[in-house]
């Protein structure tokens, strides 16, 4: 151990030295002549934040909009129970509700995973290849149109209701796809991670929470209505102003393009894509950091994609309540991500602690206790239960600082690659996480209860195989010298 820890320290040495000299004062005066927030480059972060954001408000609308959708006093297994005139409709709001069991449910909130895990890594490829620009645009404009005729789908019957759920998935995974794209060309390297980690957790955040108000007054089909016009509206900003790199945007200056254009020389190493799988499968390193997403994802999905239905059925919110609530633990969770970030450098570039002990703890903490306070929810209040929520979902956001980031460590001519294997096995779990639970709770008035104590024992699972097979030195197989010789 020893051993691997001195070469650890002198791998990060070598880093340091190879990029300190003279390179981090040129650096800092490009940074004093190029301004940062009043960039062309911020701009574009911006809009693509921004379509990130719609498309994945679109996505999480029905993760409230269900809540409303569906007649609890009566439910049954049928699939569908709606008729022309609406006869299921509430008194108040005068929109349809539907006789959909809890597994119907499950299914109808994992639905765009499926296409989302058939478009992601294809999409990027041809977003290299095409450009991010137009698969963006166009996967925003089908996904908005089709958001716009849910509530009609949700009328005529399950089957077309699924179609576009899972449809809306596969313009996800493209979407999804095609912004990553925009980052080597937009972000500089020492901007990169304040530039690209926003979008996802906001827009649930504004999804869950405008949705919850949206269904108390105007009613649940709102929700897909106004998410979809402002997609469709946004398409026409994004087609006009956003640009594939920034030696074509006609607004950028000569000193910012030439300081985007100039960083980026520094990753001339492309990756080889005749990828060393036969290696990539051996190693355990890998396989910690697979698992332990698949874990993690496991309890999120519950805590995130069922949060509103499970404060309906266990706590008997009202809509809005209901939505204020289950948006809360999302903007909490990016705040703790920011806040992670921040201490996991500091730690770092202090020296106070390790590279491997810093994945290792950050890992620890965003496991450990989130599976500690989601046990205890059946046994609190529903004051404290929601407590418990929160800081469940906060705390799980400290893995960004620990093994979700890991594939830079020991993989870094790969690390796109593993990132896009890392959603992969996440949307698997988001697929069955959600249909499992919707098995549970139509069992009895333990199911909830089922439903934590087994997301909990699934995320201790990750956290300690992580724990023990979790590494940070970089991988044979994914080092220099091994595509030199071609």
């Amino acid at each position: 151990m020893t051993s691997l820890m001195d070469s650890l320290e002198g791998v990060s040495s070598e880093k340091r030295e190879s990029t300190n000299p003279q390179e981090e004062e040129g650096k800092k005066q490009q940074h004093q002549q190029v301004k940062r927030f009043c960039s062309i480059r911020y701009a574009m972060a911006i809009m693509i934040h921004c379509c990130n954001l719609i498309i994945f408000t679109q996505i999480s609308s029905l993760s409230i909009a269900i809540v409303a959708m569906v007649n609890h006093t009566s439910q049954s297994n049928q699939s569908n129970v709606s008729s022309e005139g609406y006869p299921g409709a509430t008194p108040d709001t005068a929109v349809p509700v539907y006789e959909w069991s809890p597994e119907i449910q499950g299914l109808l909130l994992s639905a765009t995973r499926y296409g989302a895990l058939i478009s992601t890594v294809p999409s990027g490829y041809f977003a290299g290849v095409l450009g991010g620009k137009k698969i963006a645009g166009f996967s925003m404009l089908i996904c908005s149109i089709l958001n716009l005729l849910i509530p009609l789908a949700a009328d005529y019957g399950l089957p077309y209701l699924f179609v576009i759920r899972i449809v809306q998935g596969l313009l996800q995974g493209m979407n999804f796809s095609a912004l990553s794209a925009f980052w080597p060309k937009w972000a500089p390297p020492l901007e990169r991670t304040q530039l690209s980690t926003i979008g996802v957790t906001l827009g649930s955040f504004i999804a869950i929470l405008g949705g919850g108000f949206l269904c108390a007054s105007p009613g649940w089909p709102s929700i897909f209505y106004i998410y979809g016009g402002i997609g469709c509206v946004y398409c026409i900003i994004w087609f006009s102003l956003a640009y594939d790199d920034p030696i074509n945007h006609p607004l950028i200056s000569d000193s910012e393009k030439e300081y985007i254009t100039s960083s980026m020389t520094e990753q001339a190493n492309a990756p080889s894509w005749s990828l060393p799988f036969k290696a990539m499968i051996k190693t355990m390193a890998l396989w910690a950091i697979l698992v332990g997403n698949v874990c993690r994802f496991w309890l999120i999905s519950n805590l995130t994609t069922s949060l509103p239905t499970l404060l309906d059925n266990m706590f008997d919110f009202n809509f809005k309540k209901n939505g204020s609530l289950s948006a809360l633990p999302l903007i909490t969770s990016w705040v703790s991500m920011t806040l992670g970030g921040y201490i996991a450098d500091f730690l770092l570039s202090k020296k106070i602690l390790r590279l491997i002990t810093v994945r290792k703890l950050f890992t620890f903490l965003g496991m450990f206790f989130p599976s500690l306070f989601t046990v205890l929810i059946p046994y609190v209040d529903s004051t404290t239960a929601i407590v418990f929520l929160i800081l469940a979902s906060s705390m799980s956001a400290l893995c960004f600082s620990g093994f979700i980031i890991n594939p830079l460590d020991i993989a870094p001519r790969y690390a796109s690659f593993l990132m896009s294997l890392e959603t992969g096995f996440m949307l698997i779990s988001g697929l069955v996480s959600p249909v499992i639970t919707g098995y549970f709770i139509s069992q009895d008035a333990t199911g909830w209860k089922n439903v934590f104590f087994l997301s909990s024992a699934i995320n201790l699972l990750g956290m300690v195989f992580y724990l023990i097979f979790g590494q940070t030195n970089i991988q044979d197989w994914a080092r220099e010298h091994r595509i030199t010789h071609f």
